[in-house]
């Protein structure tokens, strides 16, 4: 196990997770609605504890979802058996993963990009490109480089600019907009950092 490997695992262990609000993201709701995205085959990278992707499985979509964390990977587990749905959980790391199988239609991150660029953008940048195809959609949330980050707290910061310049070799944007992440706890109080909704189609 990496160093990279063990920070997650530890910080999962010890529930020192402030970016894991428990709900499933307001925003992902969102754009699933507006954007009539129908249930699909979807990948979710650096998926936690398994809130969103066994939300996604109760909407009829069959998940994939991946996290370094064996801690997260098991919550995830009993969190999809509790509510009675088909994920497919997977201890891993997403940016040296074996095949997930044929090319998912929607491909889902809250958290990761922002995360995964600073330690190997090329490599997230194949990943996205190995595990899409022409008209596969994939939404990231990110954090906002435009809202300071309180004493170096909160998720990682990007620019629109370094977002629309890293993931546009192979995506078209669809719709890029400001958004606050949900329920995070900073301190024992909540916070809700800025962030960065954008919607992606793989290019044909």
């Amino acid at each position: 196990m990496t160093q990279e490997n063990r920070s997650w695992e530890d910080r999962y262990q010890k529930k020192d997770t402030p970016w894991d609000s428990g709900i499933p993201s307001t925003e992902l709701t969102r754009c699933l609605d507006q954007f009539q995205i129908s249930p699909c085959r979807v990948l979710e990278m650096g998926c936690g504890t398994g809130t969103n992707a066994v939300f996604l499985a109760q909407k009829g979509f069959q998940v994939t979802a991946v996290d370094l964390s064996g801690q997260a990977i098991e919550e995830g587990r009993m969190k999809a058996r509790q509510a009675g749905v088909q994920v497919d959980f997977r201890q891993a790391d997403v940016l040296n993963a074996p095949e997930f199988g044929e090319p998912f239609a929607f491909l889902f991150d809250r958290g990761f990009y922002h995360v995964a660029r600073r330690v190997d953008l090329e490599g997230f940048q194949k990943v996205l490109h190995q595990h899409s195809e022409p008209g596969s959609l994939y939404l990231t949330l990110a954090g906002n480089a435009n809202e300071a980050s309180p004493e170096g707290e909160g998720p990682p910061r990007v620019h629109a600019h370094e977002m629309c310049l890293e993931l546009s070799t192979w995506f078209d944007l669809v719709v890029l907009h400001e958004f606050r992440f949900d329920g995070i706890v900073r301190n024992g109080h909540p916070f809700r950092p800025l962030g960065w909704s954008g919607l992606w189609r793989r290019k044909a």
